[in-house]
């Protein structure tokens, strides 16, 4: 038999492992988060890793071919890794939801997957977690969706971000009055995408453009702000004889405001994720000194309809690995909990008897069994225990600095220490 092959084992490009204490900080920020998308009734989903390669053509065109991973089945069928997870969710609320009474408010959290060019440091798996609300539609929709957003990097543990509150339909009329050919349209909209000032700038000097139109496609990307921003564009809008696309935005934001989140909210009429997926609403997040949003969605009323079941829906993603970045910049990355104890003892039948009496009164343990002494007490500290104990027979001991069993526990078992005196400054053993 040839003997196996030896080779050192590599991470592929782009994907990378989490360890421990990271993956517990990500753990927690997803939870916040999370339990705050639940505390909406906002119910989990989740869908296969793999969809369609035709489904994610008909909701993201451009985007299976730009930067889904793409691979044939046994059968001969082309499947995607997901790339995002609006379009999963939609085929599945049209496939798996249809007849049932709604609205439907879903959450998620986990990965998704995008081919990027080989440079070095471009990621190819993300996690996302994110919420979509689906059959409602009006400012108090597009309400809740912000509130939710708000609420999920409050409870992450950001104190510094903004919200951008936009719209599609302010450009879809303009370029809808402004008329021309196909292919101005589409370098307006991708000049709008890219906040190309020079390009809308290059764009809006056609000839037959009427001078106010033109006046507004410049002017349009630069209007940010609070009350002053919403009527710049509403007395722009006025004159273009477009105000309808306005009001929902102000409605929106008036409300946020109303609610005491006006400092949060940036109205950016600069903000163009997609006009072709967006129907309304648009929303990014973002943290100071961080170059990429921690958050898109918005609305996407016709997204459904591709799927045969028609329904208004709005939603976003949040980043988790931008959080994390924006969380430790702004030095707020999660307090994690401690370990409460090792536990020692020479009878392993006596160490996991105590260790399961210690969880059930909450300890969080990692067992030495084998080990007492000073042996106990290092491996206690190596790995952050708050305490360390040994079991004799019956009795959980506290063990000394030096080593030596000393105080009994108590029975009942106490408090974990966490939540007791090292929640007030004690020191351990």
């Amino acid at each position: 038999m040839q003997p196996l092959q030896s080779m050192a084992p590599v991470t592929p490009r782009g994907f990378r492992d989490v360890l421990f204490e990271e993956a517990r900080e990500r753990e927690a920020v997803e939870r916040a988060m999370s339990a705050v998308f639940a505390l909406w009734g906002y119910d989990p989903v989740e869908t296969p890793v793999v969809e369609e390669a035709a489904t994610l053509q008909i909701g993201i065109p451009g985007e299976i071919e730009r930067s889904a991973f793409r691979l044939f089945d046994l059968d001969g069928s082309l499947l995607a890794l997901r790339p995002e997870l609006t379009v999963p969710i939609a085929r599945l609320t049209a496939s798996r939801l249809a007849g049932m009474p709604g609205p439907h408010r879903v959450r998620y959290a986990t990965e998704v997957f995008r081919e990027q060019a080989s440079l070095r440091g471009q990621a190819r798996q993300f996690t996302q977690v994110g919420v979509e609300f689906i059959g409602a539609r009006g400012p108090a929709a597009d309400t809740e969706v912000l509130l939710l957003l708000i609420e999920a990097l409050s409870a992450a543990g950001l104190e510094s971000f903004t919200v951008g509150l936009g719209t599609a339909e302010v450009l879809r009329a303009l370029l809808d009055r402004a008329g021309g050919t196909d292919e101005w349209r589409q370098a307006m909209i991708a000049a709008a995408q890219d906040r190309n000032l020079v390009e809308i700038d290059r764009l809006s000097a056609r000839e037959d453009l009427d001078p106010d139109l033109a006046f507004a496609f410049r002017e349009l990307p630069n209007i940010r702000g609070g009350r002053e921003a919403l009527e710049r564009c509403q007395a722009l809008a006025l004159a273009c004889e477009c105000r309808d696309s306005v009001c929902s935005v102000a409605e929106t934001w008036r409300t946020l405001d109303a609610l005491g989140h006006g400092d949060r909210i940036q109205v950016d009429f600069g903000i163009m994720r997609s006009l072709d997926y967006y129907t309304g609403l648009q929303i990014e997040a973002y943290a100071p000194g961080l170059g990429l949003p921690l958050a898109g969605g918005g609305r996407y009323d016709r997204l459904l309809s591709a799927f045969g079941d028609p329904a208004p829906a709005a939603g976003f993603a949040l980043g988790l690995e931008r959080v994390m970045i924006a969380l430790a910049e702004q030095g707020r990355t999660p307090r994690l909990e401690s370990l409460d104890a090792v536990l020692g003892g020479r009878m392993p039948a006596e160490v996991f008897a105590a260790a399961a009496r210690l969880r059930g009164a909450g300890w969080r343990v990692r067992l030495a069994t084998g080990r007492t002494g000073t042996a106990l007490v290092r491996e206690a500290d190596d790995f952050s225990a708050l305490e360390a104990l040994v079991v004799e027979g019956d009795t959980i001991r506290r063990v000394d600095r030096h080593g030596e069993a000393a105080i009994p526990l108590g029975d009942p078992v106490p408090e974990p220490p966490r939540l007791t005196w090292a929640a007030k400054g004690g020191d351990a053993r």
